[in-house]
């Protein structure tokens, strides 16, 4: 382990959507963090020490239409090919030829994706909460619209311009509070409770978030941290993600299917839906990610894994990362 570790130090780099802003600590082989919906690179706090500690340049960013990177006004500047552009264009900018790419949630899906187009700059790849599900299948649009029955997915709700963040930019602290209980292993609605992945007719997704108290791992300090965020940028650029997700079906066509055949490691939380529902896609790692290293599911956690079980991550992460060729 460093016996030195540098202070975090925050700067933009130039990408083709414009600036992406970084928190950057410690030094040797550059390790990038790319956080999901709705989060910043601050996601990451618990993370960027231990993995400076560690002997490793660890690099957390904002996401393109997050925090204090560019906001480009198009919708379609949001496709999966520009947030894979964005990834390289920080490893370039920051004067390296490779890196480990990890992430959570989106960001999950992100890292693969990069790791997927661009396999001679990712050389290994670390996904948290959402497992690796190849490009193709049924157009997304047409599976969100066929679940829930009377009921709308959360994902479909995401998708129509301005109709969440009307709902949610009056109040984004407490929209924040209630999305993170929601997912959140100790503070989750019990079994049986109408689900908070769903919207009732005439509904808003707020109706069925917890109320009363945060989770554990989110302090009112910390709550305020994610808030500030939003409240100064508001919610188009996050959502804009979701509103692409047909396209990126387009552009990604070619790769149907496609394996992920660099290092991999995977870290999901046992009361979170996205390791539940995709419980087949975890079971399909041999094919689908062939050079996994270790697969992991904490119990008792939700999703939001790197900051409600940052010691378990940290070692799982730092471990992982030690056993990487160089």
């Amino acid at each position: 382990m460093s016996q030195h570790v540098t202070e975090a130090t925050h700067r933009s780099v130039s990408s083709p959507g414009g600036r992406i802003h970084l928190v950057e600590q410690g030094t040797g082989p550059l390790v990038l963090l790319v956080h999901g919906f709705p989060e910043s690179w601050y996601s990451w706090r618990h993370q960027l020490p231990v993995l400076a500690a560690a002997g490793h340049r660890a690099v957390a960013v904002d996401v393109r239409g997050y925090g204090r990177s560019s906001k480009p006004a198009a919708t379609d500047a949001y496709r999966m090919l520009d947030l894979v552009a964005d990834n390289v264009a920080v490893v370039q900018a920051l004067g390296e030829e490779s890196a480990v790419v990890i992430g959570h949630d989106w960001g999950a899906t992100i890292a693969a994706t990069s790791a997927l187009l661009r396999p001679e700059v990712f050389r290994a790849v670390g996904l948290l909460s959402v497992p690796y599900t190849p490009p193709g299948g049924p157009r997304p649009s047409d599976v969100f619209a066929r679940m829930g029955g009377d009921e709308e997915f959360y994902v479909s709700y995401f998708q129509e311009p301005g109709r969440a963040e009307a709902e949610i930019e009056p109040d984004v602290r407490g929209w924040l509070a209630g999305f993170y209980a929601a997912l959140s292993g100790d503070t989750m609605p019990r079994p049986g409770a109408p689900d908070p992945h769903f919207v009732s007719p005439a509904g808003a997704l707020r109706d069925r978030f917890p109320s009363g108290r945060l989770p554990a791992w989110l302090s009112e300090r910390e709550l305020d941290v994610h808030a500030g965020e939003f409240e100064r940028t508001g919610f188009t650029g996050a959502l804009n993600r979701y509103r692409n997700m047909d396209r990126d079906w387009e552009d990604l066509a070619a790769f149907d299917g496609a394996p992920i055949t660099q290092p991999s490691l995977f870290i999901g939380g046992s009361m979170d839906a996205s390791t539940t529902w995709l419980a087949d896609a975890i079971k399909a790692y041999p094919v689908t990610l062939p050079g996994l290293v270790s697969s992991h599911l904490l119990d008792g956690c939700g999703h939001w894994i790197q900051q409600e079980r940052p010691a378990e991550v940290n070692r799982l992460l730092t471990d992982w990362l030690a056993a990487l060729p160089v």
